[in-house]
């Protein structure tokens, strides 16, 4: 496996996330409820996964490494741009989804802030994976692929996390809400 799979690997459980998101969001607008807890794990996803892991390996691993090249640098600065948008929706999901717990009415901007965030995740994704297409074609050599791949591999609570974060997309996929 090479770096560039990782991260369209992680894409995958992005576009799963992505989905529930929807479907998340479009109940609540139509005044269907969402267990907190349910919309706490999609916060955690966002931010330990997407954030803490997948971001991070991009920035501090993959894009540093193509940029080094001298190209691509106006599609990397743009995406790290993106992740910091990213960041910031996440945040305000997770700020009015504890002012809601907290016996405010919140529904209304926790789904605003999840609809923002999956039309993001959706033109994020699509726009990387261009970009992945070129740095692997053009730009990366098989042994950077693979000696990012072992940097990505070599943090085991990296693992650990992608793990769980796995389990968590599945028991939000099983849901009663996300099967009606």
């Amino acid at each position: 496996m090479s770096a560039t799979e990782t991260l369209r690997n992680d894409h995958k459980q992005m576009r799963r996330l992505e989905k529930i998101v929807i479907q998340c969001y479009t109940k609540l607008y139509a005044g269907e409820d969402i267990p907190f807890s349910d919309l706490e794990t999609m916060v955690a996803i966002m931010s330990e996964f997407l954030d803490a892991i997948h971001y991070s390996r991009e920035e501090d691993a993959y894009f540093a490494c193509v940029g080094s090249y001298g190209s691509l640098k106006d599609e990397i600065r743009a995406f790290m741009i993106e992740h910091e948008f990213s960041r910031r929706i996440a945040g305000k999901i997770s700020k009015h989804l504890q002012r809601w717990k907290g016996g405010e009415d919140e529904r209304e901007p926790v789904a605003r802030f999840l609809k923002a965030y999956a039309v993001y995740l959706n033109d994020h994704m699509t726009k990387e994976d261009k970009f992945f297409d070129i740095a692997e074609k053009q730009v990366l050599s098989p042994e950077e692929e693979k000696m990012m791949y072992e940097e990505f591999r070599a943090v085991n609570a990296i693992v650990t996390k992608i793990d769980e974060m796995i389990k968590s997309i599945d028991h939000l996929e099983q849901t009663a809400w996300m099967q009606n």
